[in-house]
């Protein structure tokens, strides 16, 4: 079924950028799926990581073309409303695609952390994002350094890298 929810995002997407949005979703589900499953996870819980991780990004392409660019917090508000609508046709249950609509939904937000599936999505994002924008070592440390402190992380595709407080 995952290979299935990668093909409906690429469809999704019409491959809209697909040098960034496709390609970034695939690593940055690589990347939970293997933290996930050093980790431990229960299947359930790593299938919903899985998803999570494919379907994160949802929502930048309506956010370029409604607002002009894609911000975390764009893609938090607008997000859940096409999880819903792309896992649909797939044989879920509601509390799991609630679980990622959750994620989705704050997948940009380093606060009250409530699960290693969101933990594991943060840094599964956050590697890619950080690698995609050629942030410097001294960026990544003071994430690093940061870490439970922060409120809002917004690593732009522009290679800005802002902490809201």
């Amino acid at each position: 079924m995952i290979e299935e929810i990668e093909k409906a995002m690429i469809l999704y997407t019409k491959g809209n950028k697909i040098k960034h949005d496709v390609a970034h979703f695939l690593k940055v589900h690589q990347y939970a799926r293997l933290i996930g499953r050093l980790e431990h996870l229960e299947k359930r819980e790593q299938d919903i990581l899985e998803v999570s991780a494919i379907v994160h990004d949802i929502a930048c392409p309506m956010c370029r073309e409604k607002y002009g660019h894609c911000a975390g917090n764009l893609q938090e508000k607008e997000g859940p409303a096409l999880v819903k609508e792309v896992l649909k046709g797939f044989p879920l249950d509601h509390a799991f695609v609630e679980r990622v609509c959750y994620l989705v939904g704050h997948h940009h937000t380093y606060q009250d952390v409530n699960g290693l599936d969101y933990q594991i999505l943060l840094e599964a994002d956050f590697l890619v994002n950080a690698d995609e924008s050629n942030l410097k070592k001294e960026a990544i440390e003071k994430m690093k350094i940061l870490g439970r402190g922060m409120k809002k992380c917004d690593i732009s595709y522009t290679s800005s890298f802002s902490f809201d407080k």
